[in-house]
């Protein structure tokens, strides 16, 4: 079984995770999705993370009492070769970590360089990877234990059209295109919005706020491909 780590502190988790099953449920791939509170709640058994977006200042705020973002650094630099998919302002706490960790990737990046919460839009944008064909697998919605449901999403998708993936940008951070040495996946216009790292994957929109899965299907197809010894 593959577990995928759901970095529980702030942002759409919960349609990060709704994706994550959809994707494995038309791939017919078991996942269990874990979701990480505390720094106990990550270990070796772990193959995957998410990094939601969110605020990133008080992500890091947020995690201190329970060593959640440390132990997520930790846990990366100990296991480099599993994938990290980080949307808003998880791709900042990869290009930023604290305490004089080197970044995860190697690309600069601006917090809410798009503006306030009203700068918030939708945008066609250009991705590198393979669009996901997907054939109606769905799971039931259910509330957690906190009554948190998912988003119904959907609507961005129709309007964006087949050919280009829909963008949903919030308080977007922003890529300096002059300090990005990784490879670039995604592009609006001409400007960056999506690198690739080996394997950590950052991107500065809303991937799991669409029905586009296909970041979600890197995620897991780069688990899939990780040797017994990563």
């Amino acid at each position: 079984m593959m577990r995928v780590g759901l970095a529980m502190l702030q942002g759409a988790r919960h349609e990060h995770e709704e994706a994550i099953l959809s994707i494995a449920k038309e791939f017919q791939q078991n996942i269990e999705v874990v979701h990480l509170r505390r720094a106990e709640d990550l270990d070796a058994s772990i193959h995957g993370l998410v990094l939601p977006g969110g605020e990133s200042t008080t992500m890091r705020i947020a995690s201190r009492s329970e060593g959640l973002l440390d132990s997520i650094y930790a846990w990366m630099e100990t296991y480099p070769n599993r994938p990290v998919l980080g949307t808003c302002a998880g791709a900042i706490l990869l290009a930023m970590p604290s305490d004089g960790r080197q970044p995860f990737i190697q690309a600069k990046i601006s917090r809410n360089a798009w503006g306030r919460q009203r700068q918030s839009f939708e945008a066609p944008i250009d991705v590198t990877l393979n669009r996901v064909e997907m054939q109606g697998a769905s799971i039931e919605r259910k509330p957690d234990v906190f009554g948190h449901t998912p988003l119904v999403v959907g609507d961005v998708d129709a309007r964006i059209g087949d050919d280009a993936f829909p963008g949903v940008f919030i308080r977007a951070p922003r890529f300096d295109s002059d300090g990005i040495t990784c490879e670039v996946i995604a592009r609006f216009g001409d400007e960056i919005v999506g690198v690739r790292d080996g394997s950590k994957c950052a991107v500065t929109f809303h991937p799991e706020l669409t029905n586009d899965r296909r970041f979600h299907a890197w995620l897991l197809n780069e688990i899939t491909a990780l040797s017994p010894t990563d």
